[in-house]
């Protein structure tokens, strides 16, 4: 890896990265059966700087702020270190976004380029607010021959051979504008400086090193801070592989593994909670005698590697199920929401371990990882180095809101130093989570702050720790909320207690049967008195999920209020 404490900007360690591994395979770009492309660092940097001189021709200029919005791919990557070669700031949008969503963070963060995929581009023309559109270079990839572009030029005619001139950053400047949220109401984008990213790169690598011959399976969308840093930033200065995706179909998932030969991979915890899913349905599959055998040594691997995960061991006692992951798996990254122990426990009892950390968008990637050494299941690890953590106004219990200070921290919110104030407060950044940490420094989360409430008695209540009790539920997904953040405007609290509600959407053709009242009952009864559920809604849509797959509980709160206008609609437990 690069020394990356001598460099000022991103722009300059990744140029040293591509003359550094220059015969190494950097990018693999694969759909379905097909490779649509595979690129060595000096390739990637032949395809980039046409591109950075491209964008200067027309104007482009130091500071200035570019937006991506684009599915996995490596012309995301590409049209990324151009606009850092460039000097320019990048504004990683999220593609799953709607055109008008897209038109807003255009306009908040004053995008003066845009490089945009042609089906998304179609959807911004259609969009009834298109002509409040600023940017004023429009790059499009993949349009068809004789399409109508509004005026937009073809990405990939941008190629200019001529040099381009470097434009060097300092580590204060601007690298980055990240939106944290998709919008609808107020954009807050994150100012994320070069000085951030080098510094979470250097405390990630720390912990867990990559280096050429290293493959990494990239299926979430790159504008994701997790992504952006492990599946471009970390892999590239490091002279590894990037094996990009462009289909999640699983079946795919599972050939590139050993394909490939994949090292490491990223995922959300929905996504490794379905992979648990599918691999448990084929454990109990298997003829009994050789389920037997299975659980035998998954129990040994579990026995041996109790405190610490020995890969070696594992590959050894458990080969099929390695092969299976391509023989040189050494495991997942996992965040952007909770994840169950039980879970990562699973995993790691196979010799996978999930490495899962906590972190923010105005906090870079991670604020704490999980270095496995040991293995904590039931906790997000220790805050990465560098960066400290403390709990503010802790309760009896030791839980307070999570306070985070470093070199990763952003800078400020994009033109609105109101916010910034509230958020950064002498230094600290107030994430607005609950958590606790124990006497091995090890983070516990147990919630957001303002879902939390006090019940007369003065007990608190966390709605999202609640949710670790009713983990496994035979429904395709649930959380939890608070009967007053449901109706705050209406008496709830004299008709259903100071409880909490469970919102339950149901699987397929599922029904609401007896069985699984019976188990909601059960679960429901083991809890204290005062952490029960007061009662539950079947809700008929899918949950509003971010780009993570975390749930978007205020807008999911905000369509039940709209539909179940009064809380008489709770089926009581």
């Amino acid at each position: 890896m690069l020394d990356l404490s001598s460099y000022s900007s991103l722009g300059a360690a990744l140029r040293d990265a591509l003359e550094r591994w220059a015969d190494q395979t950097c990018l693999i770009e694969a759909d379905r059966e097909r490779e649509n492309s595979r690129l060595t660092y000096r390739q990637f940097k032949e395809a980039a700087l046409p591109l950075a001189r491209a964008l200067q021709e027309f104007g482009f200029s130091g500071e200035d702020r570019a937006a991506i919005i684009m599915t996995n791919q490596s012309k995301w990557l590409i049209s990324a270190y151009s606009i850092f070669y460039g000097g320019g700031v990048l504004v990683p949008l999220d593609y799953k976004l709607s055109a008008p969503e897209h038109l807003q963070l255009l306009a908040h963060s004053k995008a003066r380029v845009l490089i945009v995929e042609y089906y998304l581009w179609r959807a911004i023309m259609a969009a009834s607010n298109f002509k409040e559109l600023k940017a004023e270079i429009v790059l499009v990839t993949e349009a068809p021959a004789g399409a109508n572009l509004a005026g937009a030029r073809r990405w990939e005619e941008c190629k200019d051979v001529r040099e381009p001139a470097f434009v060097a950053r300092t580590r204060k400047d601007w690298a980055c504008i990240v939106y944290s949220s998709g919008t609808g109401g107020r954009p807050k984008g994150c100012v994320l400086t070069h000085e951030n990213y080098l510094e979470q790169c250097q405390a990630l690598i720390a912990l867990y090193p990559f280096w050429p011959g290293v493959r990494y399976l990239s299926i979430l969308p790159t504008n994701h801070a997790i992504d952006f840093m492990v599946g471009f930033i970390g892999p590239f200065l490091c002279g590894a592989t990037v094996v990009h995706l462009r289909t999640l179909r699983p079946e795919y998932i599972r050939e590139a593994f050993t394909r490939y030969k994949i090292t490491y991979m990223a995922l959300v915890p929905l996504v490794l909670k379905n992979l648990e899913k599918g691999l448990k349905e084929r454990f109990v599959a298997l003829p009994p005698h050789r389920r037997f055998l299975l659980n035998c040594l998954i129990g040994l691997n579990r026995f041996l590697t109790h405190d610490h995960p020995n890969i070696k061991l594992s590959r050894f006692l458990l080969r099929d199920i390695h092969r299976a992951f391509g023989g040189e798996l050494r495991g997942f990254f996992v965040g952007g929401a909770f994840t169950e122990a039980a879970t990562l426990q699973f995993f790691y009892d196979l010799g996978i371990p999930v490495a899962n950390g906590y972190g923010l968008t105005e906090a870079g990637t991670a604020i704490t990882l999980n270095d496995l050494q040991p293995f904590r299941p039931d906790t997000v690890g220790r805050p990465l180095p560098g960066t400290d953590v403390r709990i503010l106004n802790p309760d009896a219990e030791g839980i307070g809101e999570v306070a985070v200070r470093g070199k990763t921290v952003m800078s400020h919110y994009l033109d609105d130093p109101e916010l910034t104030a509230e958020t950064i407060v002498e230094g600290w950044l107030l994430t607005g989570d609950l958590g606790r940490l124990d006497s091995s420094g090890h983070l516990q989360l147990f919630g957001r702050k303002k879902n939390m409430i006090v019940t007369e008695g003065g007990k608190n209540i966390y709605p999202e720790d609640i949710e670790t009790f009713f983990e496994g539920l035979p429904v395709k997904e649930f959380c939890i909320f608070a009967n007053n953040y449901l109706w705050p405007q209406r008496d709830s609290k004299a008709m259903l207690g100071e409880h909490l509600v469970a919102v339950l959407r149901l699987d397929g053709a599922q029904t609401l049967s007896e069985p699984l009242r019976q188990e909601l009952a059960t679960r429901n009864r083991r809890l204290p008195d005062f952490k029960r559920l007061s009662g539950y809604i079947v809700w008929d849509k899918d949950f509003p999920r971010t780009a993570s797959l975390k749930i978007k509980r205020g807008i999911l709160a905000e369509e039940i209020q709209q539909r179940l206008v009064h809380p008489s609609s709770v089926i009581e437990l």
